[in-house]
């Protein structure tokens, strides 16, 4: 346990490369785990990664230094919600699933042009929006003392 304190304290202070990576590495594992969930026709191996989905989510709140929403995350989302998926699919009969099994079907590729229309534009939307033109403000203490009175 002692060390498992020391790597949660080691990487809050990372440099902005490794940091850029760890964020880069759990994105593209959250990506390849959500594929997994909708793309894998083994229920078991979509729930598991779904388990990959939620640890990637847990972990991304560590470098923000929010140690309880992380551990609550992995506790309740892997640790209950996830095991109980994968009883509840391993309880359920295996043959119902293959049963019928047709490829493709016409509900499947409407909903693929859908869902790729809608990335379409989002990427599009993305692309052409101008970025650099958002100002970030903060308050500062000078605005603050001004509400005070």
């Amino acid at each position: 346990m002692k060390h498992f304190y020391f790597y949660l304290l080691f990487l809050m202070d990372l440099p902005g490369p490794i940091h850029d990576f760890l964020l880069v590495f759990l994105g593209s594992g959250l990506i390849l785990g959500g594929l997994g969930v909708v793309l894998l026709t083994n229920p078991i191996y979509s729930a598991f990664s779904l388990g990959l989905v939620f640890v990637c989510i847990s972990l991304f709140y560590i470098p923000s230094n929010s140690h309880f929403v992380a551990a609550a995350q992995l506790l309740i989302y892997v640790g209950a919600i996830n095991v109980l998926i994968i009883f509840a699919v391993m309880f359920m009969n295996g043959s119902e699933y293959y049963k019928d099994f047709n490829l493709w079907t016409v509900g499947d590729g409407v909903t693929s042009v859908v869902c790729t229309s809608i990335f379409a534009s989002l990427i599009t939307t993305i692309l052409d929006t101008s970025w650099y033109g958002i100002i970030w403000t903060t308050r500062s203490n000078n605005n603050r003392a001004r509400f005070d009175k």
